[in-house]
């Protein structure tokens, strides 16, 4: 698919995204603190390195149900076996979350953050040349309208750890599933 095409479903994506939790695509409304996280003291001793390496095309990740994940800790079958529990998981730490390359949730130590249950939040600007980091925090990450990326995910019964999926008591997102699959198909990292 053309980049354009690729632009044109990443906005319906998000545009959709607007109706359930004020939006998907986020921004920080703290640009300039030079701290990677914005809000919560995160611990730092308890903090997984993360750099714009780290992200990958979705193709080189384990597929769950129609999401993906990863493990930065070399612990994959511990993040796939959390993701499959039918009565959900807390998910170990240095596990990657992804639903669409432009979004990514990565699970730090237990501690590092309370308020987001140790989940970090990223925005990404993907390219055929790789990703770059647009914003990554914890409760002060917003989207362009207003809403934040902890308060749709907050939602998620305790048991599934924030992740959000049919009947894991996150508000639907009203975007088709072939919606979806198809920014998943055309990640531009994957050519």
């Amino acid at each position: 698919m053309a980049k354009h095409g690729y632009t044109k479903y990443i906005a319906l994506l998000f545009c959709s995204c607007l109706l359930t939790c004020g939006g998907c695509m986020i921004t920080n409304e703290d640009e300039k603190s030079p701290s990677p996280v914005q809000q919560d003291s995160p611990d730092p001793n308890k903090e997984i390195l993360v750099t714009e390496d780290t992200f990958v095309c979705l193709e080189k990740m384990h597929p769950v149900r129609g999401f993906f994940v990863g493990n930065l800790l070399d612990k994959l079958d511990d993040t796939v076996a959390a993701a499959m529990q039918p009565e959900g998981a807390p998910y170990p730490p240095g596990s990657i979350v992804q639903l669409i390359p432009t979004e990514v949730m990565i699970k730090h130590f237990k501690g590092w953050s309370t308020k987001t249950n140790d989940w970090e939040f990223f925005e990404l600007d993907v390219s055929d040349e790789g990703s770059k980091i647009k914003v990554r925090g914890t409760t002060r990450v917003k989207n362009k309208f207003g809403g934040s990326c902890v308060a749709c995910h907050q939602k998620a019964k305790p048991q599934w750890d924030f992740i959000c999926e049919e009947g894991h008591g996150c508000d639907p997102l009203p975007i088709p599933d072939f919606l979806i699959r198809s920014v998943q198909r055309n990640d531009p990292r994957c050519n």
